[in-house]
């Protein structure tokens, strides 16, 4: 399994949420590049970056930080927030350096528009679904609808795209561990063929070994996302990179 370090960008700054709560903010550092670096020296493959400003205002904010992440680091970079039309896609990929893009909420209010953009770029598409008790959540998770996470999943089981990310956006930022309940949601979309990464919640190595164990009967479960406890302190990259593999 893959361990992908969380840089979640506001206002130039790396900070985190708790549960996806903008009014529950904490910077750890106004420096997201040396952060970067930081991750990259323990042996990842991807980051893992998040534009808070542009999943709240509809459209990419911090595409020039995410610019400087990518020419900075020699690890490959996806990106999320904000991703609601093809030329966001296309500054993403073409002019910021990021390899695969983080569609969310359009995936779920414009099917139409979502197939055609995993059409038109093939593998560099990643399905991103927040949940809540299972539910989609959506608009930088200030909503949540009443589609299932593995019903919308379901309905782009055939294309090519890159991964599906699966937070449970209950345990994000909580410190409190992944539960059963969420391992089993990903197990199943897992199930259906997506390259799913975990997201959401880790806290501990045991975290992350309880997920490599899930990975033993849903190989497809290959990846996981690492936040808070990373800043907190609670796992240290390198550690969790072994854990995984």
């Amino acid at each position: 399994m893959q361990i992908l370090p969380a840089i979640d960008l506001r206002g130039g700054n790396c900070v985190r949420l708790r549960q996806g709560d903008y009014d529950q903010e904490t910077v750890f550092g106004n420096d997201p590049v040396e952060m970067a670096r930081k991750w990259a020296e323990d042996g990842i493959e991807w980051l893992h970056l998040v534009d808070l400003d542009g999943a709240k205002e509809g459209r990419p904010v911090n595409h020039g930080v995410v610019k400087d992440i990518a020419e900075a680091v020699g690890v490959n970079c996806e990106l999320g927030g904000g991703i609601r039309d093809e030329d966001s896609i296309r500054l993403m990929l073409d002019d910021s350096g990021v390899g695969r893009v983080i569609i969310g909420t359009k995936a779920l209010k414009d099917p139409g528009w979502f197939r055609e953009m995993a059409t038109a770029f093939p593998g560099k598409l990643v399905l991103g679904i927040d949940a809540r008790d299972s539910m989609v959540a959506t608009e930088g998770w200030l909503d949540v609808s009443e589609t299932s996470a593995i019903g919308l999943a379901e309905k782009y089981a055939d294309l090519n795209l890159a991964a599906l990310i699966y937070t449970n956006i209950a345990n994000d930022g909580m410190m409190q561990g992944v539960d059963q309940a969420t391992i089993e949601d990903m197990q199943q979309l897992a199930g259906l063929g997506f390259q799913v990464i975990a997201s959401g919640g880790v806290t501990t190595l045991d975290d992350v070994k309880k997920l490599r164990e899930a990975n033993e009967a849903a190989p497809n479960l290959s990846g996981i996302i690492i936040g808070r406890a990373l800043y907190e302190g609670t796992i240290a990259v390198a550690d969790a990179v072994r854990e995984a593999r």
